[in-house]
């Protein structure tokens, strides 16, 4: 999941700068929406934890991510430090693939990049490599019980779990709720609303693929 400073140079195709009335730097949103959405989704976040980590109001996050507004950089900042990331990775679009390129990421046990949520504790896998067709990572699930969440987990693609240790409730928007213990997995559609919560003595730890 660094603070930087300095503008990015306009010629960047990923962003240009324009300036702004009251003389605030601001960031034309070319296709800049899109990335804060793939970064945030790439972290398993909702719109409402983005907005608590970040500090900015989920319907400006929204608006953000749907090109409806262009950020100022007082935002950016705010997302950069929020979602962990740099500001690179905010502004560079993923390079098309020319290839197999021999690509190859190890994340020893407990490097992993935190990210923590009020439901879960994230611990993001592979964070070397960008562009990545899948996102690994390890969740402790802290939630005991669906009312925590206030609303369903919803977000683009398809998600594979697998319960490491102990024993968790899966709930899913269109299906009853079912138990689900440790060497138990699941593969299901992200954009079905789905929710996680601890049911055994300690909270339950599972491995997230979501691609």
């Amino acid at each position: 999941m660094s603070d930087q400073s300095q503008p990015p140079k306009s010629e960047n195709p990923a962003f240009e700068v324009v300036r702004h009335t009251a003389s605030e730097t601001m960031v034309s949103p070319l296709q800049l929406g899109q990335r804060v959405r793939e970064i945030r989704l790439s972290q398993n976040l909702t719109l409402e934890e983005a907005s608590k980590l970040t500090g900015l109001a989920r319907s400006t996050l929204s608006k953000i991510e749907n090109e409806q507004i262009s950020p100022t950089f007082s935002a950016v900042s705010k997302l950069v430090a929020g979602l962990g990331i740099d500001i690179p990775q905010l502004f560079t679009q993923p390079a098309k693939s020319s290839g197999a390129s021999g690509r190859r990421d190890i994340t020893r046990k407990g490097e992993g990049s935190p990210h923590p949520t009020p439901t879960y504790e994230h611990e993001i896998l592979a964070t070397q490599l960008t562009s990545k067709k899948m996102i690994p990572y390890r969740t402790t699930v802290r939630a005991r019980s669906f009312e925590e969440y206030g609303d369903w987990v919803r977000h683009e693609g398809e998600e594979f779990l697998f319960i490491l240790k102990g024993s968790i409730m899966f709930y899913t928007e269109f299906y009853e709720p079912v138990e689900m213990l440790e060497g138990d997995s699941a593969y299901y559609d992200c954009e079905m609303g789905h929710a996680l919560v601890s049911t055994s003595d300690e909270d339950a730890q599972i491995l997230w693929v979501t691609a």
